[in-house]
């Protein structure tokens, strides 16, 4: 697998609190030196992002990041803002206190009405797994499937902890045909990016990868 081949799986992602305009900058112009998949950015920089920069790279951004317990409105308010100002790819949280909860249905609803706020652009649905009980992540996988979100994710980054290989296998045998899975957190050396992408990772979202296979301090560090 190539450089090229791996970067063009990567959401390049700078999503911590003190991130700086100049530290984004840097991380959009990486994205698009290197040409990743898109970058991953707080929806605060969305805009200038956008009026910066335009269409390239492709801008995601988070919605009720990261511990996803905002009300479903602000969710879908959220979305809608993010994708005037300019974001393709919306990466959004579930409750995770509704799944403990055993309210499935909610989150279902939820997830449909910020796949109807994104309209045509991407929709990738972060379970954080490192929560959840392998009955819960399968019933998410048939959740997410139903909703009809383009992608399921793993984590955001911020809590026990990240992606796991093993999480990748349950998702490929329980998510429907249209549904694409992006691993996140933790995932920090080359060995692992591949391990990722052979395992069924569509996307990767990762600080790490323009460092690694570039050989440059990647924005972030």
């Amino acid at each position: 697998m190539t450089d090229r081949e791996i970067l063009k799986r990567v959401d390049h992602t700078l999503l911590k609190m003190t991130a700086s305009w100049q530290e984004i900058k840097t991380l959009c112009d990486e994205a698009v030196l290197f040409d990743t998949a898109a970058v991953c950015i707080p929806p605060c920089y969305v805009k200038p992002v956008f009026e910066e920069y335009g269409e390239k790279p492709v801008i995601a951004t988070v919605i009720g990041f990261p511990l996803g317990y905002s009300i479903t409105a602000a969710k879908v308010l959220e979305t809608e803002r993010a994708i005037l100002s300019g974001a393709s790819e919306i990466d959004m949280v579930i409750n995770v206190g509704d799944i403990k909860s055993g309210h499935f249905d909610w989150v279902l609803e939820e997830i449909k009405l910020v796949k109807k706020a994104c309209g045509e652009k991407l929709l990738k649905v972060i379970i954080e797994t490192c929560y959840l009980t392998e009955e819960e992540k399968i019933r998410l996988c048939e959740i997410v499937t139903e909703a009809q979100a383009d992608f399921i994710k793993t984590s955001t980054g911020f809590g026990t902890s990240g992606a796991t290989l093993a999480d990748i296998e349950l998702f490929k045998k329980h998510i429907g045909p249209n549904v694409k899975i992006k691993a996140a957190g933790g995932i920090k050396t080359r060995e692992d990016l591949e391990a990722f992408i052979t395992a069924g990772a569509d996307r990767i979202g990762t600080s790490s990868a323009v460092k690694l296979l570039s050989g440059e301090k990647a924005a972030g560090y």
